[in-house]
């Protein structure tokens, strides 16, 4: 797969030591092929923030394997997610992760445009991420690691093993 990532802006919120009060945080948009423009991106998408799968096994694996992906050549690792900022940022703290950037993509837009959004009615979910994983250089998508099974949407089931983090690495590592 070669094709470049979408053109779209995330709302992402940053520690901002200079706003008082309880919630030090602004509003950050993040123009993502701006900020991914000449480098190399390791990005991972799930369905959704404190989920089983995603913050027992996959969050906190490529979080492990941070420092593997940066020697391998990789500018940096995100973790996409249709969900919102707070979300986002609770789940991080709630997992400790301080290397791998979370991105939330609060309405989906990311995700649609990269047909990966799909309905997770059935589990109360709503519209969501399928699980998945690429490399991206210079904004084009050079890998692709897609969990089977994305066309039937009414599984409850939530496959992983297609895009762990020792087969992105290991891809990186060949390209």
């Amino acid at each position: 797969m070669h094709k470049h990532i979408p053109d779209v802006t995330l709302k992402t919120r940053i520690r901002d030591e200079s706003v008082e009060g309880e919630n030090p945080f602004r509003w950050r948009d993040f123009p993502v092929r701006d900020e991914w423009a000449g480098k190399t991106i390791v990005a991972f998408s799930l369905p959704g923030a404190f989920t089983p799968t995603c913050t027992n096994e996959q969050c906190p694996s490529y979080e492990s394997m941070y420092d593997d992906f940066k020697a391998a050549g990789a500018d940096e690792v995100y973790c996409i997610a249709v969900n919102d900022a707070f979300v986002m940022y609770q789940w991080s703290k709630h997992l400790g992760l301080e290397k791998v950037k979370m991105l939330p993509d609060g309405s989906g837009d990311f995700t649609r445009r990269m047909g990966m959004l799909i309905n997770k009615d059935h589990l109360g979910f709503g519209q969501r991420s399928w699980r998945y994983a690429m490399i991206v250089k210079d904004n084009v998508v050079t890998d692709w690691f897609e969990e089977p099974g994305i066309n039937d949407t009414g599984a409850d089931e939530d496959p992983y093993g297609v895009s762990a983090p020792d087969k992105v690495l290991d891809a990186l590592k060949n390209g």
